[in-house]
């Protein structure tokens, strides 16, 4: 027998089944249909996850700034305090008013984590926000002046500090019509 024959056998084997060569069995199609009816759930369950974790963010966000916020209203009521002193030209008190209002507020940002950034010492670009630099007896590239503090929550900068850098003195200025080595 010829290969082309046995295969003509094959084929009209295969119709006589109900069978097209090439085509899916009819058991597959079900199942095909099952597996894009799953991808399609878990597609639309991520989505879903994805929409319920930022709603979760959103309230994490709203819980940690309303106990923010509890915590800064008597250091509201301090200030208060002190501008009614102010008004009534008790300067003693309206001094005190303010001392205690920034007690409570350092207080308070140290409860949470933020700590002053120290300027003592050489500028430091990741920490320093240099806002010129001035000639100075002190070593070139250490921080001479604080314009602002600056502050960092754990590891991360809040904001950086604002100062002025030392940078070398300037040399003495000659003299005009000195001696300039014309005779």
């Amino acid at each position: 027998m010829s290969e082309e024959h046995v295969q003509q056998e094959e084929r009209a084997a295969a119709q006589d089944e109900g069978h097209v060569p090439g085509a899916e069995e009819p058991s597959q199609a079900p199942q095909a249909e099952q597996t894009d009816d799953r991808l399609l759930r878990l597609a639309a369950d991520f989505e879903n996850y994805k929409k319920r974790a930022a709603r979760e963010r959103q309230e994490y966000i709203r819980l940690a700034n309303e106990r923010l916020i509890a915590e800064l209203l008597p250091i509201l009521d301090d200030l208060e305090r002190a501008l009614s002193a102010a008004e009534q030209h008790e300067e003693a008190q309206l001094e005190d008013g303010v001392r205690l209002v920034h007690r409570s507020l350092a207080a308070l940002l140290e409860r949470h984590g933020v700590e002053a950034i120290e300027t003592d010492g050489k500028f430091d670009p990741h920490v320093h926000e240099a806002l010129l630099s001035q000639p100075s007896e002190a070593d070139e590239g250490s921080v001479i002046d604080v314009v602002q503090k600056g502050y960092k929550l754990g590891e991360r900068v809040v904001r950086p500090a604002r100062v002025v850098v030392a940078a070398p003195a300037e040399p003495e200025a000659e003299e005009p019509g000195g001696s300039d080595g014309d005779g």
